[in-house]
């Protein structure tokens, strides 16, 4: 049964709900990164997968576009996955059960991945709908931005020669950032040092439940508990 078919744009949350069907966790882009890749060439469109299963889809300027700068329509393609205690659903073969709140969209009892879901939606809505008057086009889809950006960061400039870049994964409503945000990776080695365990030593599992939780991009100054900083 499909969930979103009376929300518009339609063809945005068509794609949007096949998307969720797809597991997709970070390091576990293969299917989707698939699924692309097959969109892409079905429409008769020039479609590049790299080594990261990053996926690059082209599409030719309209006429009277053809001399315009040529566009990247740009995000990521993987998801952060939780679920809520108790909920039965496995990351790796089970879809997202949508579900529809008033004005939201949700997932019952798992993360969305609308973040960043909804790049590749409105991207593949735009490479299907031949009426949308454009520039040259390139939806360039990168893996693994969730957990160290291991697509963004492996990706080379082959296939890619837009001169504007759109970055979807933002989020404010109603803005488009014509940038991407940058990262640093630090590596900490902490030497530990090891004793026997006493048979009157007693083991002990500590566990930090029911935080509110939060971006840690859009909400970090919201002063929420941290787990890490609690425990």
């Amino acid at each position: 049964m499909e969930i979103l078919t009376e929300l518009q744009p339609s063809l945005v949350f068509k794609y949007f709900e096949e998307i969720s069907k797809i597991p997709r966790g970070s390091g576990d882009e293969k299917r989707i990164s698939d699924y692309l890749v097959s969109f892409g060439k079905s429409l008769g469109l020039e479609t590049y997968q790299d080594e990261a299963l990053n996926v690059i889809i082209k599409k030719p300027a309209s006429k009277g576009y053809e001399n315009a700068p040529t566009v990247i329509i740009q995000g990521h393609m993987d998801m952060v996955c939780e679920k809520n205690k108790g909920t039965e659903h496995d990351f790796t073969k089970d879809p997202l059960k949508l579900r529809i709140d008033g004005d939201f969209v949700y997932a019952t009892g798992t993360t969305l991945g609308a973040d960043n879901g909804i790049a590749m939606a409105y991207g593949m809505a735009i490479l299907a709908d031949d009426n949308i008057m454009h520039p040259a086009l390139e939806l360039l889809l990168t893996t693994d931005e969730e957990t160290g950006m291991k697509g963004a960061m492996t990706l080379t400039r082959e296939h890619v020669n837009g001169e504007v870049l759109l970055n979807l994964d933002s989020e404010v409503e109603g803005e488009l950032l014509v940038s991407c945000a940058g990262g640093e990776r630090i590596q900490t080695t902490i030497k530990v040092e090891k004793e026997a365990k006493k048979d009157s030593d007693a083991s002990l599992e500590v566990k930090i439940r029911g935080l509110k939780g939060g971006h840690s991009g859009m909400e970090i100054h919201k002063g929420r508990g941290n787990s890490n900083k609690l425990m």
